[in-house]
C-alpha cells in the first residue's frame, strides 16, 4: 500500500529539481533530451520486453484490442518516440520569451515573460508513449514532472522512466519521476499535494478526468474526452466527404480525435449515405443511425439517446440527418465534448458560419478530425488536448506549459502619494 509520505517525498524532490532546472539554458535542456532519445534507442529491447508483460496481462484481463493497441510498444514505436523527443529538442524554448513589453509613461520598463509552471503532475491511462512525451515537454519548458500512469502500463512506465533518468547528467534526475504505487491511494495523495505540485493534467476517459477535476485540491487543466463530429454540408464534395469520414473514424478508432458522430444535411442524404455506409461497412464500422439513416441500410443499428453523447473508441459511429447547418451546430452543442468538429463543404460562407458557431477547441474545414494532435500541429508532441477555456485550449505544447511573470526595470523610481 502506497503511503502519503512516499508520494510527498517525490513531490518535494520534484520541487527542488524544478528550482534547479528553471534557470538552465536551452543548450543544456536540449542536450538532455538528445541523451534521453539515445538511451531509449540503446535500451529499446528491455523497454519492449517490459511492455510485453503489460500487454500479456491486459489480454488475460480481456482488454479490447483497441486499448491493447494503445498500450503496446515495439522497436519501431520506441524509435518513433525517440524521434519525437529529438523534435521537441529542436523547437524554440518558450522560457524567457517576452509576451509583451513597453515603457510606461513614468519611464519604468515593463516586460511580461514566460516562466515554467514548476511541478506538473500527469495522471493518465494505458499509453506508455505519454510517459516520454510528457517528460520531454516538461523538461524542455523547464518543469519537473510527476508521472502517474495506469497500473495496466506499470512495468512499461517503470522501464521508460528508469531509462530516461539514467540519461540525465547535467539536469537533475528528479526532473522526471514516477509516482510510487499502483493503488488508488497514490493518485489521491498526488491530488492532495497542493503547495508541492503546481498543476495536474489528467489524460484518459471521462471517469478519470471527472474524478481528478472533482477531487483534486491541486489546480487542474482539464483534457476532455473526444466526442468528435463530422458535418457533411449540402454543398459537400461527396467523394471528399466519404474519404474524410472514413479516415476520421477508422484510421485509429481508439484515440480521442477519432470521429464518433456524422451529421448529414438532408439535401444530399440520398446521394451521400449509400456511398458512406458502403465505405464504412467495408472497414467493419457499425453505424448507429436515426430513422432517416436507417432507411439507407438494413444493417444500421437504431441509435439511442446515449449514442449521441458516446465516445466509442471503437469501430462504432453515430449518424443522423439534419435539416440545416444550424441544426447540426445545435446537435454538436448539445452532445459534443468541445474537442474537434469538422465540416465538409465547398461553400465558403457555410464554412465560415460553421467555424463561427461551433465552440470547440479545434474546428476542421475539409479535413479529418484526426489532425487535432500536437505532433500534427508542429508542437513535437502534446501534453494533452485541453477542452476547457482557462489557461490553455486545444493541443498543449511547450508554451502551454508555461506561466508568465512581470519584470519591471527602473532607475531609482519611487511611488508617490
Amino acid at each position: 500500500m502506497t503511503t502519503q509520505e512516499q508520494v510527498l517525498d517525490v513531490a518535494r524532490r520534484a520541487r527542488q529539481a524544478a528550482a534547479e532546472l528553471a534557470p538552465l539554458p536551452r543548450a543544456t535542456k536540449d542536450a538532455a533530451l538528445h541523451a534521453i532519445a539515445d538511451a531509449l534507442l540503446a535500451r529499446s529491447a528491455e523497454i519492449v520486453e517490459a511492455n510485453a508483460g503489460d500487454v500479456a496481462r491486459a489480454r488475460e484481463a480481456g482488454t479490447s484490442e483497441y486499448m491493447i493497441d494503445r498500450l503496446s510498444l515495439s522497436a519501431e514505436r520506441v524509435e518513433k518516440i525517440a524521434a519525437a523527443v529529438r523534435h521537441v529538442a529542436s523547437l524554440p524554448d518558450p522560457v524567457g520569451e517576452s509576451v509583451r513589453g513597453y515603457t510606461l509613461p513614468n519611464g519604468l520598463e515593463l516586460r511580461q515573460v514566460r516562466v515554467p509552471l514548476g511541478v506538473v503532475g500527469i495522471i493518465y491511462e494505458g499509453r506508455p508513449n505519454v510517459t516520454v512525451d510528457a517528460a520531454a515537454l516538461t523538461l524542455k519548458s523547464g518543469n519537473a514532472v510527476l508521472l502517474r500512469g495506469s497500473s495496466s502500463a506499470y512495468d512499461s512506465n517503470v522501464a521508460l522512466v528508469e531509462v530516461m533518468r539514467s540519461a540525465l547528467t547535467d539536469v537533475p534526475a528528479d526532473t522526471v519521476q514516477l509516482v510510487p504505487g499502483r493503488d488508488r491511494d497514490s493518485v489521491k495523495y498526488l491530488m492532495r499535494a497542493r503547495g508541492l505540485v503546481d498543476v495536474l493534467i489528467p489524460r484518459g476517459g471521462a471517469s478519470l478526468i471527472n474524478s481528478v477535476v472533482e477531487e483534486s485540491t491541486v489546480p487542474v487543466i482539464e483534457t476532455g474526452v473526444g466526442n468528435c463530429h463530422v458535418y457533411v454540408d449540402a454543398d459537400a464534395d461527396l467523394g471528399m466527404a466519404v474519404d474524410i469520414l472514413v479516415n476520421a473514424k477508422t484510421q485509429r478508432p481508439s484515440v480521442c480525435n477519432a470521429a464518433e458522430t456524422v451529421l448529414v444535411h438532408r439535401d444530399i442524404a440520398a446521394d451521400f449515405l449509400p456511398r458512406a455506409l458502403e465505405a464504412l461497412r467495408a472497414k467493419g464500422v457499425t453505424v448507429h443511425g436515426d430513422e432517416a439513416v436507417r432507411a439507407y441500410g438494413d444493417d444500421v443499428v437504431a441509435a439511442t439517446e446515449e449514442d449521441w453523447g458516446c465516445e466509442y473508441l471503437s469501430l462504432d459511429l453515430a449518424a443522423a440527418v439534419v435539416g440545416s447547418l444550424e441544426e447540426a451546430v445545435a446537435h454538436i452543442r448539445r452532445y459534443g465534448s468541445a474537442h474537434t468538429e469538422a465540416i465538409v463543404t465547398t461553400s465558403q460562407p457555410a464554412a465560415r458560419r460553421f467555424v463561427a458557431l461551433v465552440d470547440s477547441a479545434a474546428v476542421m474545414v475539409n479535413a479529418s478530425t484526426r489532425f487535432t494532435d500536437g505532433e500534427e500541429f508542429g508542437f513535437g508532441a502534446e501534453i494533452g488536448i485541453s477542452t476547457q477555456k482557462l489557461h490553455a485550449r486545444g493541443p498543449m505544447g511547450l508554451p502551454e506549459l508555461t506561466s508568465t511573470k512581470y519584470v519591471v526595470t527602473g532607475e531609482g523610481h519611487l511611488k508617490g502619494a
